[in-house]
């Protein structure tokens, strides 16, 4: 068979996504980063919206996003990407904008940005990496790290005596009059791939048509922080974050 006939379209099984830049992946093996980042850009060339997107990315892991993903990008300070994204999109309505955050940044030094960006019921969507702990700086607690999980600054485990309760900021965000589309998925499997692109679209689409604020929460692995195996982290995420952090819509407002 000849290069030309593999790569016709009826011969065609993968292929690139063509918003995804030609550079070297840095996320460490096993990370949910990369899968989520192909999932955006498949989403943004579906819709047609390649030249009109304004993505927001701040500080820790998420920050690389704009390397890999081919559309505008706005740097925000560390928590403040909904903050930005609000002032954007009120400039710019006729853009598609979302910013995509880790849980230290939009749980821990962006919480309040976070809440009342969508509680004023900004046209934005936010899309939430939840791995329960801090990738970037080295494996310290985060906000929504689970109760007896071993961390940094936690090496005997989260106490709730002591560090209190994971924050559940979904839930939160479900809770408020501004929010339009709330979710949580994962991206362990194709079944659960497939649903995280379907809540990305939803959430994208209507923040487009002015319904309110999206927040898709992505609960993920941090393999390295966990120190775990990329096969572990995926079971450990399943039997311990899932209880915790129950898959699924949890609120989807109609027009």
């Amino acid at each position: 068979m000849t290069t030309e006939e593999i790569i016709r379209p009826e011969n065609l099984v993968y292929r690139k996504p063509e918003l995804l830049n030609d550079v070297p992946m840095h996320y460490c093996p096993g990370c949910s980063h990369g899968m989520v980042h192909k999932l955006v850009a498949e989403v943004i060339a579906e819709m047609g919206m390649t030249e009109k997107t304004i993505a927001i990315s701040p500080v820790g892991c998420a920050v690389f996003a704009y390397k890999y993903i081919d559309v505008d990008w706005q740097e925000a300070a560390h928590g403040r990407a909904p903050a930005l994204a609000s002032a954007v999109k009120r400039l710019w309505p006729d853009r598609l904008v979302f910013t995509y955050q880790g849980d230290g940044d939009l749980a821990c030094i962006g919480t309040g940005e976070t809440i009342h960006a969508i509680n004023r019921g900004e046209n934005i969507a936010i899309i939430f990496i939840n791995n329960a702990i801090y990738g970037m700086t080295g494996g310290q607690m985060a906000p929504t790290t689970l109760l007896g999980m071993k961390t940094a600054t936690c090496p005997y485990g989260r106490d709730v005596h002591l560090h209190g309760y994971p924050l559940k900021i979904t839930e939160i965000a479900a809770l408020l009059d501004g929010s339009c589309y709330v979710t949580r998925q994962a991206v362990h499997t194709v079944a659960a791939i497939l649903k995280a692109k379907k809540a990305i679209r939803k959430a994208f689409d209507y923040s487009m048509q002015g319904r309110g604020a999206s927040l898709v929460e992505i609960v993920s692995t941090c393999s390295t922080s966990w120190k775990m195996t990329p096969e572990k982290a995926n079971r450990w995420m399943e039997e311990n974050m899932f209880p915790f952090y129950p898959l699924g819509d949890l609120k989807d407002s109609k027009p």
